[in-house]
């Protein structure tokens, strides 16, 4: 496993960030496709071994049941010190007034919670999920601060939204003083580069860390075009964000891959390993063929023609994952 820093902090973290939304309650949330306790426990367990240090769940994952299974499991496997935990907050996780967004009860109530499910004291990355566009960005970066502060969360970060919403939060938090965001973890994969455009430059320019989520597009640069699973059958919000147009980026993915004589994964994630803005895409592992892959991607390095072969295809997108 390779480590880098996390941004411009003094963080280390793994190359691969294992994400946890795939641990779950099947019967818990919208999830249907997740895995319960027993099938979790040995992919986290060799995730750490292999030398993964960096987890990252969600409040909302599987109604908290994702929290409690990592935290059960990383405490049994793993020493807290070593580990880096995020989790996050902005999603509906109650009905009723205050049960969702980024206002300043919903923030501490929501991580106090977290850290019960976790059964830790504190997270190391504490991300905001969405933008919260009904509430004043400077009731959320305060609260933010404030649980830093506290000793509940070591560093900050934020998730998909538009550059300018980012760097509205980040000007304020650095206006009052208070702590600014570390990372974005972002919507960016070979089927998704719009990215590129705005927020991934604001990132490099700026000293933070990228996080790309669904970094295999759902699974869909892993296998044949219009070949279902399980998951991607169920998966609703997954099917919002990739059309037809984009067949021939994973027909480039195969031919690449064949000729290198590697799982198409490995293909996928070595060019965004690569990119210079990304320090860790987060990779949803169901079975240790998944894991196998991602770490193996760290260590494959493509060609430039290699890389040109699997760019030119693609095609611009409206905007998607917000």
């Amino acid at each position: 496993m390779q480590y880098v820093k996390l941004g411009s902090t003094g963080l280390d973290v793994s190359r691969i960030c294992l994400g946890c939304m795939t641990y779950g309650l099947p019967d818990r949330g919208a999830h249907a496709w997740t895995l319960g306790e027993d099938a979790s426990r040995p992919i986290i367990r060799e995730a750490v071994e292999a030398g993964v240090t960096f987890f990252d769940t969600a409040n909302v994952y599987s109604d908290g049941t994702s929290e409690e299974i990592v935290g059960r499991a990383l405490r049994d496997f793993a020493r807290r010190d070593e580990i880096v935990l995020a989790t996050k907050v902005h999603g509906r996780m109650r009905p009723g007034p205050n049960g969702a967004g980024l206002s300043r009860k919903a923030i501490l109530t929501e991580i106090d919670h977290s850290l019960s499910r976790l059964g830790t004291d504190h997270v190391d990355l504490y991300q905001i999920h969405r933008f919260d566009p009904h509430t004043p960005v400077e009731e959320t970066m305060e609260a933010l601060h404030d649980v830093v502060k506290a000793g509940k969360a070591r560093y900050i970060g934020a998730s998909s939204m538009y550059a300018w919403q980012f760097a509205k939060m980040q000007h304020t938090a650095e206006r009052h003083g208070w702590t600014r965001f570390v990372s974005m973890q972002n919507h960016y994969n070979l089927l998704y580069r719009e990215e590129e455009r705005e927020m991934l430059p604001l990132c490099a320019d700026q000293g933070v860390g990228v996080l790309p989520w669904s970094p295999l597009a759902r699974g869909r640069l892993t296998r044949d075009w219009g070949t279902d699973t399980g998951r991607s059958t169920q998966d609703a919000f997954g099917s919002r964000l990739y059309p037809d147009g984009d067949r021939a980026v994973v027909e480039a993915v195969g031919r690449v891959a064949d000729a290198r004589g590697v799982p198409r994964a490995q293909v996928a994630l070595a060019w965004l390993l690569r990119q210079d803005t990304v320090t860790a895409p987060i990779v949803g592992a169901a079975t240790s063929g998944h894991l196998r892959d991602a770490l193996a991607a760290v260590d494959l390095t493509l060609t430039d023609e290699e890389r040109t072969a699997l760019q030119q295809p693609y095609v611009p997108h409206a905007v998607a994952g917000h």
